[in-house]
């Protein structure tokens, strides 16, 4: 009963902020952006900006003191910066130009340059340097839950992918990388509570480190049919993100007897779906068939880096398999890529649509010399996907309308700048620690943790002094959770097609009261159980509209997500009131027992 020992709040609908909407909006894609609309929790200012209206605030504010609550207990100090910071911190350590076009900035009337942060590590840093100088200061963890800002070119889902939100972000500081794996320890457990606690499924999975830097990272998925999210999982409990999922290498293939390359006809043959046809129906292979998997598809792309450098590069994988560009922008990272358009082609005829080999790319093709550095570099540099070996046989393009290369070999024939991991990952695909097979699920990102290390500190002169009065640099650790996010991922995964129906530790209240009927009576029992009720510390959503019908009044309960609504109406003559769960049968108490009998189940819930 700890839960209800204060006083409990009491919401009038005659009077609350907030109106329902019987149409879903016209630009709401999913179920949490739709029904928080239409249960009046939100409303749109603009393109992935959110108005918050009272019972939005309400629940955002439960979450945002659980998260408090975990924080507090794993020795976190709260603190909180501005939004608006200047642009020379984050020059510092190159994010002013990494964030590239994801970054907010602006001049004020000086013409100096500010940014809406997208997160603070720079700031953090700074103030703890400001303020410690000796290792006797540290272990230190900081947090805050501050709005950030992120210019995202897609807007989308309401809350789930914003260009404002809620994010608690917090920073472990330590003088040894010991104790920067047990603050990152500490974070992980910290974070499955507030997970648990909250009622969200949860899946921790490997991930990439991406603009943040820094080595170990883990996110925290929501598995949902809409999460933006690709991850993958094995029976023996493997799990990473798709971008974080590394290949498992072929042992190199002997070569001494292969066959020389030779180049054949093979017309009318664009994609690998022709040229496996036309491979079969021409040049056969004695032992089996040819299939897309042994073609070697070369994709070119454009990659722009944050200084809006642009470039092309070239991706060999194996022709059946696509290149995925969010595991190709996290390997190049913090740089942008898109499939290369005609103006690219244009600039680079020795590239023939449909037919492109190893020959004019790389290493085999045509070499530059950079005049800053006087090192010589592929003019278009070529990476292979890990499974491509030394040894192993390919056909691919001749770099001629209408002819391909066949018994091209890996290492004897053509070699390539590097590896990269931008192959798509498929189900059924082997694990990379040999657990089993791959499955691939879609998940919704709340949480994100790194070990960051040094990279801050250094770039930002963080030092202590050591034991031995030595000046050491900090080692650091980044923990965010997207608050609004999760908010999201809650009403994605707790509603039906009537509306919502919100776990009872994060609703914003316990109970909702309805008075069905025209009579005083109703109107004063239904007040009397409200007022008791919120005596007996339970939040209490009290419909007191006096000329609304019943089909409305329980419409609009459904769709606000109340966990319990108690229905005073016919059954007053009786001497009874129904008390029913959002989702679940309904039962007739007594009058006289309805406080008692609410607040016990409101405190069963909250347990």
């Amino acid at each position: 009963m700890s839960a209800l020992a204060r006083r409990g709040d009491l919401l009038r609908l005659s009077s609350l902020f907030v109106r329902t909407l019987r149409e879903d909006p016209a630009d709401a894609e999913v179920a949490s952006h739709r029904l928080l609309i239409r249960a009046g929790y939100i409303r749109r200012a603009a393109p992935g900006i959110y108005t918050w209206l009272p019972l939005g605030l309400r629940v955002l504010a439960k979450v945002e003191a659980i998260v408090r609550e975990e924080m507090a207990a794993i020795g976190g100090q709260e603190v909180h910066f501005p939004a608006l910071l200047p642009r020379e911190p984050y020059e510092a350590t190159g994010r002013w130009e990494e964030y590239g076009p994801n970054l907010f900035r602006l001049q004020d009337r000086k013409r100096a340059d500010y940014l809406l942060a997208p997160t603070h590590e720079e700031m953090f840093t700074l103030l703890v340097k400001d303020l410690y100088s000796s290792y006797k200061d540290l272990p230190l963890t900081l947090f805050q839950i501050q709005t950030k800002y992120r210019d995202e070119a897609r807007p989308r889902a309401g809350l789930i992918r914003g260009r404002e939100f809620v994010m608690k972000d917090s920073y472990s500081f330590d003088h040894t990388d010991a104790g920067l794996d047990e603050a990152y320890q500490r974070h992980r457990d910290a974070y499955e509570r507030i997970f648990t606690r909250l009622g969200l499924d949860y899946v921790i999975v490997s991930a990439m480190s991406g603009a943040m830097g820094g080595s170990r990272s883990e996110e925290f998925l929501s598995p949902s049919v809409i999460g933006e999210d690709t991850f993958v999982r094995s029976p023996g409990g493997y799990a990473a993100n798709v971008e974080a999922v590394i290949t498992p290498v072929p042992e190199a293939i002997g070569y001494d007897d292969a066959p020389a390359a030779h180049v054949e006809d093979t017309p009318d043959t664009p994609t690998i779906e022709t040229l496996v046809a036309v491979a079969n129906a021409k040049h056969p292979r004695p032992d089996r068939e040819w299939t897309a998997a042994d073609t070697l598809k070369n994709v070119v792309l454009a990659v722009t880096q944050p200084d809006g450098t642009r470039g092309l590069l070239v991706v060999g994988v194996p022709g059946d398999r696509e290149v995925d560009l969010k595991r190709l922008e996290a390997a190049l990272a913090p740089a942008e890529a898109e499939a290369a358009g005609e103006a690219d082609f244009a600039r680079h005829p020795e590239l023939v649509k449909g037919y492109i080999g190893p020959a004019v790319l790389g290493p085999q093709g045509t070499q530059v010399t950079d005049p800053a550095t006087g090192e010589t570099r592929s003019a278009i540099p070529y990476l292979l996907d890990p499974r491509i070996v030394p040894g192993t046989r390919w056909i691919t393009g001749a770099d001629e309308p209408g002819r391909h290369v066949f018994d091209l070999v890996a290492g004897r024939d053509f070699t390539a700048d590097g590896t990269i991991e931008a192959a798509e990952v498929r189900a059924g695909d082997p694990a990379p620690d040999g657990s089993g097979p791959l499955e691939l699920a879609r998940g919704i990102e709340m949480g994100h943790i790194f070990q960051l290390g040094r990279k801050y500190a250094e770039a930002l002169g963080l030092k202590v002094l050591d034991e031995n009065g030595k000046a050491v640099t900090v080692t650091m650790g980044s923990y965010g959770i997207g608050v609004t996010r999760a908010l999201a991922a809650l009403a994605e995964a707790n509603h039906d097609e009537r509306g919502l129906a919100w776990p009872a530790h994060v609703a914003p209240a316990h109970v909702h009261v309805v008075a069905t009927g025209r009579g005083a009576e109703v109107f004063d029992a239904a007040a009397e159980l409200a007022e008791g009720l919120v005596a007996n510390g339970v939040e209490v959503v009290y419909d007191d509209r006096p000329k609304v019908s019943p089909g409305v009044k329980f419409a609009d309960a459904e769709l606000l997500g109340v966990p319990l609504l108690v229905v005073v109406g016919r059954g007053l003559a009786d001497g009874v009131v129904e008390v029913r769960p959002r989702a679940g049968e309904a039962e007739q108490v007594a009058v006289a027992d309805a406080v008692a009998v609410v607040t016990e189940r409101v405190a069963s819930l909250l347990a």
